[in-house]
């Protein structure tokens, strides 16, 4: 349903509740003190002046206008955004309890008031079940010790990629479709010892890329209920029944045999070898562990396969920088294969990888927060219940924070200590607070194997010779932010990779 739909059937249905209702709220809106912000429109607020597509373009654009924090209105719902460091460090810190929540449709809440709290990243609020989940994530998948363990599985995948695109020698890859099918699997054997996809598309996973696309692309919509909760008794678009077809009988249907067999086996008396038979040990029921598991390979799949896209294309287009970064890894890996052992010693490709995500920041708003109760922030109110949003995208590309911001410039991380481990509020490519990505060391480490793999064995090329520098960098936003138009490459042997 377009905006313009959307609006017409609200008039009738609202207008006459709203004009009374704004009346009775305008002298009690007058006791906060909320952030500036454009003036909202009747019934809908600013969700015109938002626009559709590339929401934090408009917010940037309005911070400019407005200030480091903004309020509007989409509907009934304030939404707050903080623009700056400043800013950030108030939200994601100095607040950060007050504005741990998460914003959940009220779609869900109501019709399934716990499957959304069965999760880490989108559960309502930090309480005990939230921090014994995260407990569970750090210690038996991503600790330092988890990851070493499996470091070997991370290598042989991105192996098997590399000799996959090796068979396709001279043709033209869409290389985010083959960087999600190596995610994938490195998340399979993680958290169910298996493949769950191949290159060619066959296996329990198929499909998988397009259901998460379509899941991502349907929460990442607008709901009426949300807008205005007088409608949130009536599915009015058919959001839920969309949104649990996919979670029960799309994505749970990939993995529910596999989790069976687990239960069926009869090795009890052996250590768990993956996240699913840790969490069978510990007592999960399949309806607890399915909202882990798609959480996981939704987070975990698209944001590292479209991060490493924006990654090769600005090598691509940065040929200075594509230099230094081969000649680093041709003069640091002494064999055929890169082990993450390896990575400690291509400082310039860190430098890359930190500059990739300072400009194509993988959530540019991160995950919107929620204000459990009502707090004050660089002197203005923000009232419980609000959706707060931090825009670090317009962070990463302050021209006060960063020297020639929109120019990929690797060398200004080489010495600078700046990292991406969320205590720095000039660059938050991952979030911070207890809400930070949680599974920030492990992309890391995915993407750097990869691309660093990708040097090592290929020179690449753009196909039908364009030139590098005509490249269409346009981005497209949801939830996460894509490269518009999907990157193609050639790749030719160079001579390096394991037969």
């Amino acid at each position: 349903m377009n905006l313009g739909t959307m609006f017409t059937l609200l008039v009738p249905l609202l207008a006459i509740f709203f004009f009374f209702r704004m009346i009775i709220k305008r002298s009690s809106s007058k006791e906060h003190k909320l952030p500036p912000g454009p003036r909202p429109w009747p019934i809908v607020g600013n969700m015109f002046q938002i626009g559709r597509k590339n929401p934090h373009i408009s917010f940037t654009k309005m911070s400019h206008l407005y200030g480091p924090l903004i309020s509007l209105r989409i509907g009934q719902r304030i939404l707050i955004v903080g623009s700056t460091p400043d800013a950030a460090s108030e939200i994601l810190k100095t607040h950060d309890h007050a504005l741990s929540g998460r914003d959940v449709s009220i779609l869900l809440r109501n019709k399934e008031p716990t499957f959304h709290n069965m999760n880490l990243v989108f559960t309502s609020q930090c309480d005990d079940g939230w921090r014994y989940l995260r407990n569970i994530y750090k210690t038996d998948l991503l600790s330092g010790t988890a990851l070493e363990s499996r470091a070997n599985i991370r290598e042989n995948k991105v192996m098997e990629m590399v000799k996959y695109l090796a068979t396709k020698e001279g043709e033209d890859i869409v290389i985010k479709d083959v960087v999600f099918v190596t995610a994938m699997n490195i998340l399979g054997n993680a958290s169910l010892s298996m493949d769950l996809v191949d290159y060619e598309g066959n296996g329990i996973g198929s499909g998988i890329m397009d259901t998460v696309r379509r899941l991502v692309m349907i929460v990442a919509k607008p709901q009426l209920a949300d807008m205005f909760p007088i409608l949130s008794r009536w599915d009015l678009e058919g959001w839920y029944k969309q949104v649990m077809h996919i979670i029960e009988h799309e994505l749970g249907a990939i993995w529910v045999d596999s989790i069976q067999r687990k239960r069926n086996e009869t090795n009890g008396s052996s250590s768990p070898k993956d996240f699913v038979d840790s969490l069978i040990a510990k007592g999960f029921t399949n309806r607890q562990i399915n909202p882990l598991m798609e959480e996981l390979f939704a987070a975990g799949t698209e944001t590292t396969s479209l991060t490493i896209e924006w990654f090769i294309a600005e090598l691509l287009k940065n040929q200075e920088a594509m230099q230094k970064a081969r000649d680093e890894v041709m003069k640091q890996i002494h064999g055929n294969e890169v082990n993450e052992s390896d990575l400690v010693r291509l400082p310039y490709l860190e430098a890359c990888f930190k500059e990739t995500i300072r400009l194509h920041p993988a959530g540019p708003l991160l995950i919107p927060r929620k204000a459990m109760q009502t707090c004050n922030v660089m002197g203005y109110t923000i009232p419980k219940d609000s959706q707060v949003l931090v825009n670090v995208w317009a962070i990463n590309r302050d021209p006060k924070i960063w020297d020639d911001p929109l120019r990929f410039k690797p060398e200004r991380f080489i010495g600078s200590g700046l990292s991406y481990k969320g205590n720095d509020f000039g660059y938050l490519p991952f979030g911070s607070g207890r809400r930070m990505c949680p599974g920030e060391t492990m992309a890391s480490k995915v993407i750097l194997l990869t691309v660093a793999s990708l040097i090592l064995n290929f020179d690449w090329l753009i196909p039908n010779n364009i030139n590098p520098m005509e490249m269409n960098m346009d981005e497209e936003m949801d939830i996460a932010m894509y490269k518009k138009e999907p990157l193609h490459v050639i790749f030719k042997l160079n001579g390096h990779i394991a037969k």
